[in-house]
């Protein structure tokens, strides 16, 4: 069984209930956020690029003329 199968698939190859093999999916994926480590970065963490509005990268005008900060980045 592989780990990209949907919960339907799931249900199937082991022969389940649908909403069974939902529950028990669901309680699985719970299981594995809660106890995932925090990351925690150290050293250099650098950033590429930040979008202060989505859709306006180098053409600050059009944000300036929906009222926004055409240096509002820092």
């Amino acid at each position: 069984m592989g780990l990209d199968l949907s919960n339907e698939q799931i249900a199937k190859e082991l022969d389940l209930d649908p909403d069974d093999a939902q529950r028990m999916t669901t309680v699985l994926r719970e299981g594995v956020v809660q106890w995932k480590p925090e990351v925690k970065l150290s050293g250099e963490v650098e950033c590429d690029e930040v979008y202060v509005v989505a859709g306006h990268k180098g053409h600050p005008e059009a944000v300036r003329k929906k009222g926004g900060s055409a240096d509002a980045g820092g």
